[in-house]
């Protein structure tokens, strides 16, 4: 016997509240055809100031499988939302906004996906079906699907919709979750590095019944936020990574600029070439640093979840093989060749060659010479975190002779 919960919030909702719980209620012969036995709706009303709650209680009373749950105080959509999730009795757990945007005649679908072995079920407002969403709106949720497909390497179409099913078994894997409208977003980002197993269902989108409580800007620099975050607790290197790596190419195209225009005999530079330079060393050595603090973090990273870096962490590396494991050599590479620039251009300075000529040469040593020692510094502790991390393995094998 397989239940279904749906969890409404709602908050100030009493012009559409009604309507929904019809709606919803209506679906129970649809989700039997495919496996759902039992239907449970639990509205939390989220301290509303008007109806909402007296509405949805009036429906409440004349059917048993209708909860309604009041906060005294409004503790924001997922701070709503988690309180359904406590209370639900079902082995499946859906939700959706009070205010008739979504299409609770899509659960069915969605559940049979789930009883067919998808632990979270996501419908997508952007995979196809008719949608009425605001073109603002339908940017920002390309902007931050795209982000969490490129962050946590998986195709995602939808990362913030508010129709979904999740079975009760995997909560305690995506949890902890906001208590804001953010809920969604870290939702999705957690389950793509936890390895749930998600599909996305097509779903129309409608426009809302009131008005809408989402701020395009503030909430879409909230939900920016809370992606990136959640990703940095598990594969920092995945944002760090990939910042660090834009530093660099604008350091290689602020040198090969350089190089060009000393190949062509110019030995000065006017000050949009101080300019470039001084981005290229800057964004060069950031760069270079925000890669390796990125790699270093996911050993510690690596700690906490108790498992080996080299078995990779939350999806797949930035390189095939990754490049932290060769810090030491390039290090001592750059290091080197950094320091024996500086010998020849020193000497060469000392035999009477003009300093135009020479200080773009100690610029550039100076420059390797520190980037080396950081690439070794990060090299050297990634090597006693990859130590740490090993240490229970390497203990049970000794045990075990």
């Amino acid at each position: 016997m397989c239940t279904l919960s749906v969890v409404i919030p709602a908050y100030n909702e009493e012009n559409g509240i009604a309507e929904i719980m019809e709606r919803v209620l209506s679906i129970r012969p649809a989700l039997r055809k495919v496996g759902i036995d039992d239907l449970e709706l639990l509205v939390v009303d989220d301290g509303s100031k008007d109806n909402t709650a007296v509405i949805a209680q009036k429906i409440a009373d004349q059917d048993d499988n209708v909860v309604i749950i009041k906060h005294e105080v409004n503790k924001g959509y997922g701070g709503a939302l988690k309180t359904g999730f406590s209370r639900a009795k079902g082995e499946l757990i859906g939700f959706l906004d009070a205010d008739g945007t979504y299409p609770p005649e899509y659960f069915p679908l969605l559940c049979e996906q789930a009883l067919n072995g998808a632990d979270l079920v996501i419908g997508s407002r952007m995979a196809g079906e008719q949608s009425q969403m605001p073109a603002t709106r339908r940017v920002g949720n390309i902007f931050f699907a795209g982000l969490l497909t490129m962050l946590g390497w998986q195709k995602i179409t939808d990362s913030a919709s508010g129709m979904r099913v999740v079975k009760r078994e995997i909560l305690t894997q995506i949890y902890p979750l906001p208590n804001g409208l953010n809920l969604t977003p870290v939702m999705s980002t957690r389950a793509v590095h936890e390895g749930i197993r998600m599909c996305e269902i097509p779903i129309p989108y409608s426009e809302r019944i009131g008005r809408s409580k989402l701020s395009v800007i503030r909430d879409g620099l909230l939900f920016l936020q809370s992606m990136v975050w959640t990703v940095m607790a598990y594969n920092p290197v995945r944002v760090l990574g990939i910042m660090g790596l834009a530093g660099v190419f604008l350091a290689l195209l602020s040198i090969f600029g350089l190089i060009v225009a000393r190949l062509s005999g110019d030995t000065t530079i006017g000050p949009w070439g101080v300019a470039a330079l001084f981005a290229g060393m800057v964004a060069g050595v950031t760069g270079v640093a925000l890669f390796a603090l990125g790699a270093t973090s996911n050993y510690l990273v690596s700690l906490f979840y108790k498992k080996n870096i080299r078995q990779g962490l939350f999806g797949k590396p930035i390189f095939k093989k990754p490049l932290e494991s060769r810090f030491g050599l390039l290090g001592s590479i750059t290091f080197l060749a950094g320091l024996v620039l500086s010998i020849v251009s020193l000497t060469l300075g000392i035999s009477g060659w003009e300093i135009e000529r020479l200080w773009l040469y100690l610029l550039g040593s100076a420059m390797m010479i520190l980037v080396g020692v950081q690439l070794i510094l990060y090299w050297a502790l990634m090597r006693v975190l990859e130590d740490l991390s090993q240490r229970e393995l390497l203990i049970r094998q000794d045990l075990n002779g």
